[in-house]
């Protein structure tokens, strides 16, 4: 039974803190089915419905701030304080999505021709696969999942096997908020299982961040099935000071960009180029600071 169970490790106690199940391959067509379901009556929903969703699942995701940045910081180590932080950034972003939603949905009227009328809709996709990243566990996953249920889409949530208690959050947010069931699911599944997710006829986006390894995974699972896919991977991000620069500010600002969130974010400082004639005292500059 034990390769049936995820069990998450606290990166400061080194001591197991979470034990969850795992979805099984005999399971995906029920899951599946049930985003299906939720889908065909959500579609169906207006704007101004799906925005009032959306607003309460912000409201009840607030509400669950302390519980939700302890479970980050134990799941995968980021400091308390900036797990709150990313809460409050995660609202922000969902705020934002939510005020251009329906400008950004609308139809889209283009100049007549002689015996047409042309406009562009926007309808919904269907079930959307969402595959989290841990490293901001909340905000990656809101770049999704919000977008995605105001669009009249349902959403199967598959988040990292380090925090899965983050996808589980979306899901209680959703519930409390009065969404229909079903409509935002959060599974925990290894690669196997997470591929035939990818490869199920009904599930039609698959969303995906993190590492470039997965993203050729991902992308192999699909295809052939001609269906949206979106791969947010691995960046390589370099920072340049020239002699011009604000010594102070370069220093201080190269150090955070590099160390912040422990360096796990897709826009973390992975390299520095230094003019010369600055390049030892910056070394010392930075070596302070670190």
């Amino acid at each position: 039974m034990a390769e049936h169970y995820l069990r998450v490790i606290n990166p400061y106690t080194e001591k197991e803190a979470f034990s969850f199940p795992m979805l099984q391959s005999e399971e995906v067509d029920t899951v599946v089915a049930n985003a299906r379901t939720a889908f065909e009556s959500w579609r169906d929903s207006s704007i101004s419905q799906r925005i009032a969703l959306c607003q309460k699942f912000m409201s009840a995701f607030e509400g669950m701030t302390d519980e939700i940045a302890r479970n980050i910081t134990e799941q995968m180590g980021k400091t308390f304080n900036q797990s709150k932080g990313e809460v409050k950034g995660m609202l922000g972003r969902a705020e934002h999505m939510i005020s251009i939603a329906e400008k950004t949905l609308a139809d889209e009227w283009l100049p007549d021709v002689p015996g047409f009328k042309r406009y562009i809709r926007h309808e919904p996709l269907g079930v959307v696969l969402d595959i989290a990243a841990w490293n901001y566990p909340l905000l990656i996953a809101v770049n999704v999942v919000v977008p995605a249920i105001l669009a009249g889409n349902s959403v199967i949530l598959k988040h990292s096997s380090r925090t899965p208690l983050c996808g589980q959050a979306f899901v209680d947010a959703f519930e409390k908020a009065g969404a229909p069931p079903h409509l935002v699911q959060n599974v925990i599944a290894n690669h196997g299982v997470t591929a035939q997710l990818i490869q199920h006829p009904h599930v039609s986006h698959v969303s995906f961040t993190g590492s470039v390894k997965g993203g050729h995974e991902v992308s192999q699972s699909a295809a052939g099935r001609f269906i949206e896919t979106g791969l947010e991977l691995g960046g390589k991000d370099p920072a340049y000071v020239c002699a011009d620069a604000d010594f102070d500010f370069a220093v201080a600002n190269c150090v955070d960009g590099a160390f912040y969130n422990a360096g796990q974010s897709c826009c973390a400082v992975e390299r520095i180029y230094v003019e010369k004639s600055i390049y030892p005292a910056f070394i010392e500059a930075f070596a302070a600071i670190a």
